[in-house]
């Protein structure tokens, strides 16, 4: 029904933001990936899914057409509902999703709060297919094949790192260097190499 609503950000939050359009403002449930990308703008642009519910109609935003489309994957999964989806998505971007689903990793992504192991499995068997290959989705400039063959240490390091609080963008600069010069390094090394120079 609605494909994106461009405005003024009135309110933010970390879970919601009202999206002020043509005089109607417009409360979107957004993951923290989405806050992130938007929390120091005065207007956006903000990509929609509509869910009609019995006692409820709910708005879910992003920032990107990438993070939706994962979204409504993760949601055609049985058992994964619309709030579920967001927190996945609150933990690991679209990009870390696919790299972990890639690897099948469901210890990794049954780290997400309220996640179990089974419903993980269950999401990594529905979506490897579907979701795409980890590496058609690296960052700009990681052509390295060492890291493209490391996809698996790659993605527990960069989420070990995001969820001590490090930028993105920094931790995954650190994890290149390492990961470079330490081919055959564990996850524990990865990291604790990669903490030195952030």
């Amino acid at each position: 029904m609605y494909e994106y609503i461009k405005g003024e950000i009135a309110e933010l939050t970390p879970t919601y933001a009202v999206i002020e359009a043509a005089g109607v403002g417009y409360l979107l449930i957004i993951s923290l990936q989405t806050y992130s990308e938007i929390e120091n703008k005065k207007s956006t642009t903000i990509y929609t899914h509509y869910v009609v519910r019995e006692d409820a109609q709910i708005l879910y935003g992003f920032a990107t057409k990438r993070e939706r489309e994962v979204f409504r994957l993760l949601i055609g999964v049985s058992g994964v509902g619309g709030n579920t989806a967001r927190m996945i998505l609150s933990t690991y971007s679209p990009q870390e999703l696919t790299n972990i689903i890639a690897c099948e990793n469901a210890t990794l992504l049954k780290n997400v709060k309220g996640l179990g192991l089974k419903t993980a499995q269950k999401i990594i068997v529905e979506l490897r297919d579907k979701i795409g290959f980890a590496e058609t989705n690296w960052p700009q400039g990681t052509t390295d094949n060492t890291i493209s063959g490391n996809m698996e240490n790659y993605a527990e390091a960069l989420a070990a790192l995001t969820m001590l609080g490090f930028p993105k963008t920094a931790s995954e600069k650190a994890l290149r260097n390492v990961m470079k010069a330490n081919p055959n390094a564990s996850v524990e090394d990865i990291v604790r190499l990669s903490l030195k120079s952030l």
